[in-house]
């Protein structure tokens, strides 16, 4: 399919399609004259895939574009993958250093350790929410802590969702490109049911008024 077509099923204007071809988001098409290119539907994937992480996933390009160069690279192992997602939905802000921190980082290692968790403190994830936990002491709400283990709890069960999805793809691709929607859109897709059940749950407490 011609560029103008490629712009129409995937709801991407073509000038946007040529800048993700620049900015190497979009694999080129292939040429079919000096002054066309040839598309295919693989094209068409990507640019949902991108748009996606894009607008609902809230990553910024230059997030988008390392996902993606871990993607496309068959050397990568789907864990390396997975990691590259989650430190782009939340890459670590370089935390100040001090005792708040190192305290933070002391409560995410303990939570590891009482739920086994195969994954260390220091990683993307672990830097996360020990400067999560730094900013709710520091607001006064430092005993937010004490539902970590119930937060933790609710994680499990949506982490082995995701991969029971991921699970159910065969092809290198599909599996690649589930664990980056999973993580991704996953994300947002949980926060958006966490409003919800928290609209929920103050109807059920506190009466109608609450709804909305």
């Amino acid at each position: 399919m011609r560029i103008g077509e490629l712009s129409r099923r995937s709801g991407v204007p073509v000038p946007t399609i040529k800048f993700y071809v620049r900015e190497g988001l979009l694999p080129a098409g292939r040429l079919t004259s000096p002054n066309q290119a040839s598309y295919d539907d693989g094209h068409e994937r990507r640019l949902r895939l991108i748009r996606a992480l894009l607008d609902v996933g809230g990553l910024p390009l230059a997030a988008i574009g390392e996902v993606l160069r871990v993607m496309e690279d068959p050397e990568q192992p789907l864990f390396d993958v997975l990691g590259a997602a989650a430190k782009s939905i939340a890459p670590s802000r370089g935390g100040d250093p001090g005792s708040e921190l190192e305290d933070a980082r002391e409560d995410v290692a303990e939570l590891l350790k009482r739920k086994g968790w195969l994954c260390e403190a220091g990683s993307p994830g672990g830097e996360s929410l020990a400067e999560v936990l730094v900013a709710l002491r520091r607001a006064g709400h430092g005993s937010f802590v004490e539902l970590l283990d119930d937060y933790a709890a609710a994680a499990e069960e949506v982490a082995r969702a995701d991969l029971d999805y991921v699970g159910r793809r065969v092809a290198r691709e599909d599996l690649v490109e589930g664990v980056v929607v999973g993580t991704v859109l996953g994300e947002a897709m949980f926060a958006a049911l966490r409003r919800l059940a928290h609209v929920d749950a103050s109807a059920r407490a506190f009466g109608e008024e609450a709804r909305g």
